[in-house]
């Protein structure tokens, strides 16, 4: 992952105490774009179960954007646009907590490396760079699958992308 520039800590950590302040919590944030099409995109989430609504959405970009308009030395190079969502049902996972908060659901994991690397030994697996099962755990170093008693061990490091896999059940209710 690349490092970001020192400007993006400071927005993060404000956009961080806007969502808290205003009970979400923030998933994620990029800056993308050049010129008069940059953005800076928030993804909000709830700290427990529950769903956000377009009110949490719009209370923290009003907030965000308060702070943002009051000091526009804050994001260097002029004009760009402001987005607040969800981080969608198949959110990308990319920080520990985003993992540990995934533990029981499916997973879809891209490595940078063949599982054998990792010390997987079974053949179906040890050829492998993408897992998509259940997430079996997920700690500060790295997550754990258990596919048909064959363990499955992947540190952080090794993951070039993962997300979440949404599963439609026919019939399912709300």
């Amino acid at each position: 992952m690349s490092q970001s520039p020192a400007w993006m800590a400071k927005i993060e950590k404000i956009a961080s105490d806007v969502a808290t302040a205003q009970g979400c919590l923030l998933y994620d944030i990029e800056f993308v774009g050049l010129g008069k099409g940059r953005t800076l995109r928030l993804f909000i989430d709830k700290n427990e179960e529950g769903a956000i609504s377009i009110d949490d959405c719009t209370n923290v970009s009003r907030g965000l954007s308060e702070i943002l308009d009051a000091d526009e030395e804050l994001i260097p190079g002029g004009e760009y646009s402001l987005e607040v969502s969800t981080p969608g049902l198949d959110r990308h996972l990319k920080q520990p907590w985003h993992f540990q908060k995934a533990v029981g659901k499916k997973v879809y994991i891209k490595t940078l490396k063949a599982l054998e690397s990792v010390g997987v030994e079974d053949k179906k697996w040890k050829n492998a760079k993408t897992v998509e099962e259940v997430l079996e755990s997920a700690d500060d170093q790295g997550v754990r699958f258990v596919v048909k008693d064959v363990e499955i061990k992947i540190p952080y490091t090794m993951i070039d992308r993962a997300k979440l896999v949404f599963e439609f059940t026919k019939g399912q209710k709300k």
